[in-house]
């Protein structure tokens, strides 16, 4: 059966995104996301987690016991999650010292085991590394916004340091958007990052709330329509 990947990406994007429909995920959201190029780091090693984590826990569903799933799913993201530390200490040391114990605690992310639980134990393989990726994006998508508010409103830059966390290669991410700015150190610490999670969750709900009024309203008019051609009909 062909993979619905617009319907995959509805939900795991937005419809059910991690943050914002599930609130989950908030400890390491709310601490790395001091800047963009963190939030992005951070998301990048959490969606590797999640497709690998779904791709192997979907090759085992038939293998592993429901008297033990759990404790196997935890072992096999825990393993994933220690390869990942271990590549990002060797060739991104720069941001894995700035991550520091949040990759680590990436095991302990109740998303991932309940994308395995819920979809991947459930799902073949190609429909569950589609969920894991989606469901990835979805996270990033909501780190970088929310590291890019922070980092402009607390410093006037956006993706800085790039280059130095990330590699040479991200250095044209680098921007400066207000000179001179001497920055808003409320948004620096964790309660600017309260802050502005809080608008981004109402701007969600709010976009929504338009989505499901134009439905009604676009609902609506074919019904009457519908009613105009039977009575003209009659």
């Amino acid at each position: 059966m062909a993979i619905d990947f617009k319907a995959h990406a509805k939900e795991g994007i937005w419809e059910n995104n991690i943050v914002f429909s599930q609130m989950l995920a908030l400890c390491p959201l709310l601490a790395v996301t001091g800047t963009a190029t963190n939030g992005l780091g951070m998301g990048l090693a959490t969606l590797f987690v999640l497709v690998t984590s779904n791709l192997v826990i979907s090759l085992l569903r038939n293998v592993v016991s429901q008297e033990v799933r759990i404790p196997a799913f935890v072992l096999i993201i825990a393993t994933i999650v220690t390869i990942v530390d271990m590549v990002m200490n060797a060739w991104l040391h720069e941001l894995y010292k700035v991550l520091g114990l949040f990759i680590p605690l990436i095991v302990t992310n109740c998303a991932i085991l309940g994308r395995a639980e819920s979809y991947a134990s459930k799902n073949g393989v190609g429909d569950s590394i589609v969920d894991g990726l989606m469901a990835g994006i979805g996270f990033i998508v909501v780190l970088v916004c929310l590291g890019a508010i922070r980092e402009i409103l607390g410093s006037g830059t956006l993706f800085a340091n790039s280059a130095l966390l990330l590699g040479d290669a991200f250095s044209f991410m680098e921007v400066t958007l207000i000179p001179e700015y001497r920055g808003f150190l409320l948004f620096v610490l964790p309660p600017g990052g309260f802050i502005a999670l809080g608008f981004l969750i109402v701007g969600k709900r709010l976009i929504d709330e338009y989505i499901s009024a134009r439905e009604a309203k676009s609902a609506a008019g074919a019904l009457g329509k519908d009613n105009a051609v039977d009575i003209a009909g009659s």
